[in-house]
């Protein structure tokens, strides 16, 4: 929070991704404290060097220490550290830390939900439904479908989009094609314990920590809805 809307540094990485001075400083930090504490956890992070110890090691931190890099630079609130542990492709614990809005998201494996400690769910989706994502994805809905849709403004944050399903904000939202691991592992655990999914192209949950760090495109939400989007979701191209 130091460095919020006070004028970071900021470089672009390949792709033409911006990270700050802020990021980096988060990660050497979050990397010091969470491997001194699990020195035999593999690591997966955004801001550092992949390496394959993590592939040996039972559990692996996945981290993002800013999601929203974005909307951090430009002086928005949506944007959130993620840290998550994930033992054999599964996300087991996840916190998503908003601190410009004050609000802290946690999930671990058969113990719910939370928000600021509050226990969080799902939405029951009715006849008229709130999605988010790209709207590329969105008007590739079959008309019946579509028509039922209001689509979600924009949120700059994957993950704290993600958490907006889990706690009911939106019934379901769409994520295009390129996100990775260390965008999705805390919130994927989060939505699971919210009542929720995250599924593939394939209908599967996606499996987090493996080699290739990179997802096509996802979809997130419950109950029929979701299963009617990820059908459709089945035919998209793009």
């Amino acid at each position: 929070m130091r460095f919020f809307r006070q004028k970071p540094e900021v470089w672009m990485k390949a792709g033409q991704s911006p990270v700050t001075e802020a990021d980096i400083a988060v990660d050497d930090f979050l990397r010091g404290a969470l491997l001194a504490a699990r020195p035999d956890y593999g690591w997966l992070s955004e801001e550092t060097t992949d390496s394959d110890f993590r592939l040996k090691a039972r559990r692996t931190f996945v981290v993002d220490p800013i999601d929203g890099t974005r909307a951090f630079i430009a002086g928005g609130d949506c944007w959130c550290i993620s840290v998550a542990v994930v033992e054999a492709g599964i996300p087991m614990v996840g916190v998503l830390d908003a601190p410009a809005r004050s609000e802290v998201f946690t999930g671990s494996l058969g113990a719910g939900a939370q928000l600021n400690g509050a226990r969080i769910n799902v939405a029951r989706a009715g006849l008229e439904v709130t999605v988010g994502g790209p709207r590329p994805m969105l008007s590739q809905l079959p008309p019946q479908l579509y028509e039922r849709v209001t689509p979600a403004p924009h949120v700059p944050s994957l993950a704290y989009r993600l958490a907006m399903v889990a706690d009911g904000r939106l019934d379901a939202t769409f994520v295009k094609p390129n996100s990775h691991d260390w965008d999705i592992a805390a919130a994927e655990v989060i939505l699971r314990e919210a009542g929720g999914k995250l599924l593939d192209e394939t209908g599967r949950t996606p499996p987090i920590a493996l080699r290739n760090p990179r997802h096509g495109g996802l979809l997130a939400g419950s109950g029929s809805l979701l299963d009617e989007l990820s059908a459709a979701m089945a035919q998209m191209r793009y």
